[in-house]
C-alpha cells in the first residue's frame, strides 16, 4: 500500500459467527447483571438491552479483539446510564400502603427465586454472600468481575473505564473487606 493512501477498515464480523460468539457469553453477562441489579427481571432487561446494543453496533466491533470485554463494557455502561436516569426521576410512595404491606409480609408481587438465584445461594455460603453484598459498589464490581467472571485486570479496566492501577487497588481493598466481612459474620453466627 503506497504511503499516504487511506487504509480501509476491517470488514465487520460475519453476522452468524458474531451472534453465536456473543451468545456464548449470555450466562456470564446475566450473572453479572443479576449482581448489579439484584432483581432477576431487571437483570434480564439489562442483558437484553446489552445484546440489542451489541447487535446494532456489531460493525464497530473489531474481529479478533476481546468480544467478552466489549460486551461487559456495553453492559456496565447501560447499567450506569439506567442508574443515572433513575436517580433523576422522582419516586412517590404512599407511606400508609407501605406500612400495611410490611405488616402483612407482602412481597409486592415479586416472583419466586429463579434457578439461577437458587444455584447462586447454594454455591455461595451465607457469610460470603452477605459480605459481598455489604461491599461498596466499586469494590463489589471489581471483585465480581475478577473472581467470578474471571476477567483480566485490563479487561476490567476497559469495562469500568478506569486505569488498571485503580482496578488492582479496588480488588485488593475489596478482597480485604470481603475477608473481614466473612470473618465477622462467622464470629457473629452461633456455633
Amino acid at each position: 500500500m503506497p504511503f499516504g493512501r487511506w487504509r480501509s477498515s476491517p470488514p465487520p464480523p460475519d453476522a452468524d459467527s458474531f451472534t453465536a460468539d456473543a451468545l456464548d457469553h449470555l450466562d456470564a453477562l446475566y450473572g453479572t447483571a443479576l449482581r448489579l441489579t439484584r432483581r432477576p427481571e431487571d437483570a434480564q432487561d439489562l442483558v437484553q438491552d446489552t445484546y440489542l446494543k451489541a447487535f446494532r453496533a456489531r460493525a464497530r466491533f473489531t474481529a479478533g479483539t476481546n468480544l467478552r470485554a466489549w460486551l461487559y463494557t456495553i453492559l456496565h455502561n447501560t447499567w450506569r446510564n439506567r442508574r443515572r436516569d433513575q436517580s433523576r426521576s422522582r419516586v412517590e410512595a404512599d407511606s400508609e400502603v407501605v406500612e400495611i404491606a410490611a405488616e402483612r409480609g407482602d412481597t409486592g408481587g415479586l416472583p419466586a427465586p429463579t434457578p439461577e438465584d437458587l444455584l447462586l445461594r447454594e454455591a455461595m455460603s451465607d457469610d460470603l454472600r452477605v459480605a459481598l453484598d455489604g461491599l461498596p459498589e466499586a469494590f463489589r464490581e471489581v471483585v465480581w468481575l475478577r473472581d467470578v467472571d474471571d476477567l483480566s485486570y485490563q479487561d476490567i479496566a476497559t469495562v469500568l473505564s478506569v486505569p488498571m492501577g485503580t482496578v488492582m487497588s479496588r480488588l485488593a481493598r475489596g478482597r480485604r473487606q470481603l475477608h473481614a466481612g466473612v470473618l465477622a459474620a462467622r464470629r457473629a453466627t452461633p456455633s
